[in-house]
């Protein structure tokens, strides 16, 4: 590595977006971890991470000296089994390590911006909207509504239209309420605060977001239509959601200081995303092109390539590709501008199985830097 990354921060930054261009190469973890260690010295002041967001207040929560164990947060504190994976739970470590040594204000917080949701399943709202209303003191049957958790989380409430409680009698009541609790959490805010904290009236705010989230993408997975529609849209509703995160975490967390946010290439590009799902091809606005599209220069954009893992059955990449152009400049890893990337060509070596997206020419002219990892470290096997 040969730059260092707070050479592409500009001050207008306030949003840093770190990608990674496959989850199953542990490699860009490694290096994410350093670079929050440079980005830290240099004044971000929070990570957020494509994990639940609610489950990440516990990990915020233990990185700035709470109780409980690194073991118990790792198994807790993160959504789509993030937890298992070593560089995060080296993350983790750090962050409690070196904030045991700021005080509280200068501290660095830990979020997640997504939800917690799988591609073919998602939870039932209850829990979050139960959250919230007990924050509230209110007296509310919120379980009567929802019915039993599985009803929402089986894999056919996603996949089956006709299946889905999205659109049913009693997910509109339980919209109703959830708009109910909002307006509430608002207008009694000032008294609420003060008879709590900050921090526990964001809690419940957090809860309820998710909430809400829940039921609008529950909401869309019961409108009928083409499979390619429907799984369209399921995309561009949870991204929004991630876009809603990431803008709360800019008001929140500007004041202090930028926010590195980590996660898969798809969430964070600056313009449409596209994927092949079986004989399906998905394309819609992921976070990073709404929130560059809110935020413009206050987004930045870094975008993570790899040549070579034989962990992932992915050979060397061919003259004439983006990823071969990148690959004679470093035996490990380094940070490169985007516009000295030069042209090329879409690798064509890759499977759906290797969850690797290649580089295009939309990625490279939208981004401000590449982040290229020369050979990966995945396990072989």
């Amino acid at each position: 590595m040969s730059r260092r990354i707070l050479e592409f921060v500009p001050a207008s930054c306030a949003l840093l977006a770190l990608g990674e261009p496959t989850h199953r190469e542990p490699g860009f973890a490694a290096i994410r971890n350093e670079l929050v260690a440079q980005v830290v010295a240099g004044g971000f002041r929070s990570v957020a991470l494509e994990t639940d967001r609610v489950a990440a207040l516990a990990v915020d929560e233990f990185v700035r000296g709470g109780a409980g164990t690194l073991d118990d947060v790792m198994r807790t504190g993160f959504s789509h089994g993030f937890g298992a994976l070593a560089g995060n739970r080296e993350l983790v470590a750090w962050l409690r390590e070196d904030n045991a040594g700021r005080p509280p204000a200068d501290q660095v917080h830990f979020h997640g911006f997504d939800a917690a949701m799988e591609t073919m399943s998602a939870p039932s709202p209850r829990p979050y909207l139960e959250f919230a209303r007990d924050y509230l003191e209110l007296d509310l049957d919120i379980a009567t509504w929802a019915g039993p958790d599985e009803r929402w989380s089986r894999t056919e409430a996603v996949l089956d239209a006709a299946a889905s409680v999205g659109n049913t009698a009693d997910a509109e009541r339980l919209h109703v309420i959830a708009d109910d609790l909002h307006t509430v959490l608002y207008t009694r805010a000032p008294a609420l605060i003060a008879a709590t904290s900050l921090n526990e009236w964001h809690s419940a705010a957090v809860h309820l977001s998710a909430g809400l989230g829940l039921l609008r993408y529950h909401r869309q997975a019961a409108r009928p239509g083409a499979d390619e529609v429907r799984w369209t849209t399921l995309a561009a509703t949870r991204d929004a959601l991630m876009a809603q995160n990431l803008l709360d975490l800019h008001a929140i967390e500007a004041p202090r200081g930028p926010t590195l946010v980590y996660s898969h290439n798809l969430h964070l590009r600056r313009n449409s995303s596209t994927m092949t799902m079986g004989p399906m091809e998905l394309t819609w606005s992921g976070a990073g092109a709404i929130v560059g599209a809110l935020l413009g220069d206050r987004y930045r954009v870094i975008l993570g390539s790899l040549g070579r893992s034989d962990g992932l059955a992915l050979g060397d990449p061919a003259p004439g590709t983006y990823e071969h152009n990148l690959h004679h400049r470093t035996d490990t890893w380094d940070l490169i501008e985007a516009t000295a990337v030069g042209t090329g060509h879409t690798r064509t070596d890759v499977t759906q199985e290797q969850g690797y997206f290649p580089l295009d020419a939309d990625i490279v002219t939208a981004s401000d830097a590449i982040l290229h990892l020369s050979v990966g470290r995945a396990p072989t096997g």
